[in-house]
């Protein structure tokens, strides 16, 4: 069994849709299951819809309208006109999307986030699989809820999984008899058989649950760069391809916030000693890098992690107390009911700072519930550097003529919180 994962970038419009279809073609295998996320930019469109609805401005509807108008045009160019029964697929996609928001009466922005967002994973998988069964690769599309079950923690739903092993193991076996199963990323269902996101870029973690459930022989990720590389190379042209990694330098590139794989991906993986092979999707013949149990990390070379849209909030005592046991229960306790991860943290004798994603719906329930015991001091628009394996030569020239509000050492990684001009 192989598992494999196409992002957006790599479905973005129907030249890249053929692409996927001639990378399958060329793995026949029916033991194969194949994780899609949302075309494009579509995930921005859809955040886009959510935050006009949720501010009562009806716009929404334009906009889901101009999507729409943008997969039909994809579809026209697959199918050459053609292609009726995606085409109306897609339609009642968005027909159910519209009648969700007419009809919704919670007003809670996490719920329905994920009732929307999910709509381009679901649109992406129609088209692909509709597409690579007009051209002869017979797969079988599958609705990931039928097998991802989470908790009702939606934007970041916590995977059942005993539940969805059983699912999984229920449903796949039988399905690749007739051929390999497309299946979207990113999406569960609750109890209730609502819809859950597993976070932003959660495509890769529901390829690691499927590859964990089925004990697959390999994962595959299918990304616009040849493999894992230590930098982005979009922002640093000087970019290594890494050949191999070990499961634990993954896990730390992830964790202080690498793209090149979603953060909970390694452990499932880890768990069974299934590796993970990063590959391009541009230039498919060749091999990418593995991550695995094992690997030659002894020339690493530093890898570099920049995270822009951070947000620095301090918190000291209003009584100018020492900043105590009790005064961090109460923050963590908080900032973990939201799901708000910590980035970066530091502790001084009055105050208790934290480095976190600029998540301003979560951070300003998060301070409405603080503000009462702490005073609170907020810096946006901040940058946060991580280089693991360092060397004094990089630390100056990437943090040179940058405000430095917060710096960390160990003796493998720095970070550094600074402000960019």
């Amino acid at each position: 069994m192989q598992v494999y994962k196409f992002g957006g970038a790599s479905v973005k419009d129907a030249p890249s849709v053929k692409n996927v279809a001639t990378i399958l073609r060329a793995n026949p295998s029916k033991e194969k299951v194949v994780v899609i996320s949302a075309m494009g930019k579509s995930t921005n469109e859809l955040e886009k819809v959510v935050n006009l609805y949720t501010a009562g401005d009806q716009g929404w509807q334009h906009v889901l309208d101009e999507l729409y108008s943008k997969h039909m045009v994809i579809i026209n160019e697959l199918f050459d006109g053609k292609g009726e029964e995606a085409k109306q697929a897609v339609a009642t996609i968005i027909d159910k999307a519209k009648a969700f928001l007419q009809q919704d009466q919670s007003h809670n922005y996490n719920f329905v986030y994920d009732q929307i967002v999910s709509v381009g994973e679901y649109i992406s998988t129609t088209i692909v699989s509709e597409y690579c069964n007009d051209q002869g690769i017979n797969n079988t599309l599958l609705d990931a809820k039928q097998c991802i079950h989470t908790d009702n923690a939606y934007t970041e739903g916590k995977i059942d999984w005993k539940k969805t092993e059983k699912a999984i193991n229920d449903t796949i076996p039988v399905l690749v008899q007739e051929g390999f199963v497309i299946t979207q990323g990113f999406i569960g269902s609750t109890p209730e058989g609502f819809t859950t996101t597993l976070g932003r870029e959660g495509s890769d973690y529901t390829a690691a649950i499927f590859s964990y459930c089925l004990n697959a022989e390999r994962m595959t990720v299918w990304k616009d760069v040849a493999g894992v590389m230590n930098a982005d190379p979009k922002e640093f042209k000087e970019a290594q391809f890494l050949s191999e990694i070990t499961y634990l330098e993954a896990i730390e590139m992830t964790y202080y916030g690498a793209s090149v794989i979603h953060p909970k991906t390694i452990k499932p993986l880890q768990n069974k000693n299934i590796p993970l092979e990063v590959r391009s999707f541009i230039d498919h013949s060749k091999r990418g890098s593995i991550i695995a149990a094992t690997a030659n990390t002894s020339f690493l070379p530093p890898i570099i992690i920049l995270k822009r849209e951070q947000t620095l909030l301090s918190f000291s005592a209003k009584d100018f107390s020492f900043i105590a046991e009790d005064h961090l229960s109460k923050v963590f306790s908080v900032f973990a009911a939201h799901r708000l991860r910590i980035n970066m943290m530091q502790n001084a004798a009055i105050s208790f700072s934290i480095c976190i994603d600029t998540k301003k719906e979560k951070i300003e329930n998060i301070l409405e519930e603080l503000e009462s015991d702490f005073q609170i001091v907020i810096n946006e628009n901040l940058t946060l550097l991580t280089i693991r394996h360092y060397n004094t030569g990089i630390i100056d020239r990437l943090t040179k003529d940058k405000d430095i509000l917060l710096r960390q050492i160990s003796r493998q990684t720095i970070q550094v919180l600074m402000r960019e001009y």
